[in-house]
């Protein structure tokens, strides 16, 4: 009981100290309590939401097929469930603006893709819609208002039965635009209405579990040889399925990677003041042992207070991350994706790994620094060290420099020198600082970069997506163009050894001008027709250098898996959304027809686009159309979606790097005790005192900030390489003003620690700390 209080009194004592150990711990709890929150909620959710409302396993698209030729279809093995709808694209306009919608007719027995509704019901009869709800919520639509669309080139009015979401635009578009883009559903008895026949123009499988998606891919090409037959796309290369599996597989890096650094750096903080902070206190463990304490009772003494701190650090950081952490995501998650009834709680048993890690290492120090102590007598225990031999310093055999240095810096060199060990120990918890401002501001600039690489890559007016099954070729264009350049995207898989991965084979022209090409050097780099521009994301992971030969599968079913080696032109450095690069020629080479199925614009001047565009929003067989402002909020979008989780990052490691300048300078301060109060009693005024701490300071902060430099380079390295993936490249390289903005943080956060431990000094007991044991 008594140590118990003790451990209450110590607290007291340096209560400054304590809470610099319990804002440690709290930055790890509160990043680990966040992530792996929305981590484990969104995988969870998601992987239950998919399966509850019975995802597509493939889609397969037709100019129109019938319900017999869906029939025969069904028979086809490996199909569990076929259903058939059509779809189409519908406008709506408002004031001043003009909305697209993607309908999709409901079968009868819906089993696929099955709606959820918020509000309402399913349309049972005709003239009858369900309506996204977010589109509706901007739009301020309501079950049982009437809304007017024009489709095929007719004006039709529908009255909406209900609001719902569905499992299939999870993500509608990159910035999830519910203004201008909305999915709606329609009753099937619609159709005739609209078409004037029943047919359609999708079908939706359910495979069988287990079966083979690329062989039943190829056996309903094969069935559709009659058929006006289109395309098909399996659910990992839709948008929506594809961009919800990339979040959650990067949740989980970051959700592993951030907490793990930020532990391990709080476990060296711990490490460090904790072993310090016992052979502080020598002489209160002798005193203990001469009152007949059991070293068992002293060891576990000082190990309630690391115990105490991760206890009450954790609970901190897991309850500001329920506040603060959990609400945002919550917020971040809804704006990202349509997933309704997803909720973020924090588990009860969150607290728990933060406790356990950094008490662990708490206790560790406690144990590591504590035996040899232990191990002393009381009487020799209760002495203070006898002073080490100090020995001549380099700079006093230097003739005419000693000489003309003041007292006050030869205290500081002498003390730094004599106690090189604590010093040391002192500078690693600057290192581990600055490393992590770095990493931090590194880490917020590479965000900042992936955003702007957007509008330097894609230069374009207009970005024109056509149907499936168009031919660019025959299509008109306007007048007012000063280039255009066409484009067609291939769905691939690269094969590497063993492994396998998913990628986009884009090809264009050779001349294309409205697409840039850098390389790691942000060196610009071209198009050829002999070869293939590799994404660094991919050339990092599969070790792809220039002139390499790799393999590539083609995975459209008309192409039935054609696998050709393509050359490595160069290694293109692409940050959001990275893909191969081709030319026509080289696609041709390999006996493959170009058919391009997008064009980019480049308009003459500013009223000529407004003309071009015009024209692209009246031809019937444009799909989508985007400018550069549709770039410039897919940029903001990225920052947005992301700052908080970076600023919070920076925020924490401001944090980290002062508890540990912190607690590491006040037991400086406690173990010269005897020292200080010596130069007190000699006369020296209190300004200069806290002027030789101050200076001592800064020169361990100079020299760990110089270690720090290329340890942080690496650090960052290994971070970017842990968070990037094949689909996602994160710039690795530090750039001169985060290094001197980390380094100035460093000082200041230094001279702050100062300050704030100047009343330390002034506290000191002259008569206590200058008695000795004889």
């Amino acid at each position: 009981m008594k140590l118990f209080l003790k451990i209450g009194r110590d607290i007291k004592q340096s209560i400054g100290q304590f809470i610099a150990f319990v804002l440690v711990i709290a930055v790890g709890a509160f990043f680990y309590g966040g992530l792996v929150t929305y981590s484990n909620n969104l995988s969870t959710y998601t992987e239950g939401y998919f399966q509850e409302h019975n995802i597509s396993d493939l889609y397969v698209f037709y100019n129109q097929i019938s319900q017999n030729d869906v029939a025969v279809l069904s028979e086809i093995e490996g199909i569990k469930k076929i259903e058939a709808r059509y779809t189409f694209d519908a406008t709506q306009a408002f004031k001043g603006e003009k909305a697209t919608l993607k309908i999709h007719s409901i079968p009868v027995k819906n089993e696929i893709n099955t709606i959820t509704l918020i509000e309402g019901k399913i349309p049972s009869k005709k003239n009858e819609i369900v309506v996204d709800s977010r589109y509706a919520k901007e739009h301020l639509f309501q079950v049982g208002d009437e809304i007017s669309i024009r489709a095929n080139e007719r004006n039709l009015t529908f009255t909406i039965s209900g609001l719902g979401e569905n499992v299939e635009h999870a993500k509608k578009n990159e910035i999830q635009d519910h203004k201008t883009y909305g999915v709606a559903y329609i009753a099937e008895e619609t159709l005739s209405e609209i078409l004037g026949a029943l047919s359609y123009n999708e079908i939706m499988i359910d495979a069988t579990e287990g079966y083979d998606i690329d062989k039943l891919g190829q056996s309903i090409k094969a069935q559709s040889k009659h058929l006006p037959y289109v395309n098909q796309v399996r659910k990992e290369r839709t948008f929506s399925y594809s961009k919800m599996n990339e979040t959650i597989h990067n949740n989980k890096l970051m959700s592993m990677v951030i907490p793990f650094v930020l532990f391990l750096i709080v476990a060296i903080i711990l490490f460090l003041t904790m072993s310090r902070m016992i052979d502080s206190q020598r002489n209160q463990v002798g005193i203990m042992k001469a009152l007949g304490v059991k070293n068992r009772s002293i060891l576990l003494h000082y190990m309630g207070y690391p115990v105490l701190a991760s206890i009450i650090g954790s609970i901190i950081g897991c309850a500001i991350a329920a506040l603060v952490f959990v609400p945002f995501v919550t917020a971040s998650s809804a704006r990202a994706y349509s997933l309704p009834g997803i909720t973020y709680s924090l588990s009860f048993y969150t607290f728990i790994p933060p406790i356990i890690f950094s008490s662990a290492f708490g206790i560790l120090a406690c144990y590591l620094s504590g035996r040899s102590i232990l191990k002393e007598c009381a009487a020799q225990a209760m002495r203070p060290k006898p002073p080490k031999k100090m020995k001549t310093l380099l700079i006093e055999r230097i003739p005419g420099i000693w000489s003309h240095i003041s007292y006050s810096y030869k205290l500081i060199l002498r003390n730094i020198f004599l106690n090189k060990q604590k010093a040391i120990a002192s500078s690693i918890g600057v290192v581990v600082s600055t490393v992590l401002l770095i990493t931090a501001f590194g880490t917020q600039s590479a965000l900042q970069k992936v955003a702007s690489q957007m509008e330097e890559v894609y230069t374009y007016d207009l970005r024109v997506d056509y149907m499936l099954g168009t031919s660019i070729d025959t299509v008109k264009l306007p007048s007012g163009i000063k280039n255009g350049y066409s484009l067609s995207t291939f769905p691939v898989e690269f094969i590497k050894g063993d492994e396998k991965d998913n990628a986009t084979l884009v090809v264009t022209e050779k001349e294309n001008t409205l697409i840039h090409f850098f390389d790691e050097n942000n060196n610009r780099i071209t198009l050829e027709n002999n070869g293939v521009l590799v994404p660094k994301s991919y050339a990092d992971k599969y070790h792809i250098s220039a002139g390499d030969t790799i393999p590539i599968t083609f995975k459209a079913p008309e192409l039935q898996n054609k696998s050709v080696d393509m050359k490595v032109l160069h290694i293109s450095t692409q940050y959001s959304n990275p893909s191969f690069y081709i030319t026509p020629d080289y696609l041709k080479s390999f006996g493959i027809d170009y058919s391009p199925t997008s064009l980019f614009v480049e308009a003459n001047s500013s009223a000529d686009l407004i003309s071009v565009r015009n024209f692209f929003e009246q031809d019937p067989h444009v799909e989508t159309l985007a400018d550069r402002d549709d770039l410039k909020k897919t940029a903001e979008y990225i920052l947005k979606q992301n700052n908080f989780v970076f600023i919070m990052f920076i925020v924490c490691a401001v944090i980290l790097s002062f508890g540990a300048i912190y607690s590491i300078s006040s037991i400086n301060i406690y173990e010269r005790n005897r020292e200080l109060a010596t130069l007190k009693v000699l006369g020296y005024q209190k300004y200069k005192i806290n002027r030789l701490i101050f200076f001592e300071n800064l020169i361990l902060t100079t020299f760990a900030i110089l270690v720090a430099l290329p340890i942080s380079s690496y650090v960052y390295s290994v971070i970017v390489k842990a968070l990037s993936s094949t689909h996602q490249q994160i710039p690795d390289q530090l750039t001169i003003p985060i290094l001197l903005v980390s380094v100035f943080l460093a000082y200041l956060l230094t001279i702050l620690s100062n300050l704030l431990l100047q009343r330390k000094v002034t506290n000191i007991n002259m008569i206590e700390s200058l008695k000795g044991v004889n």
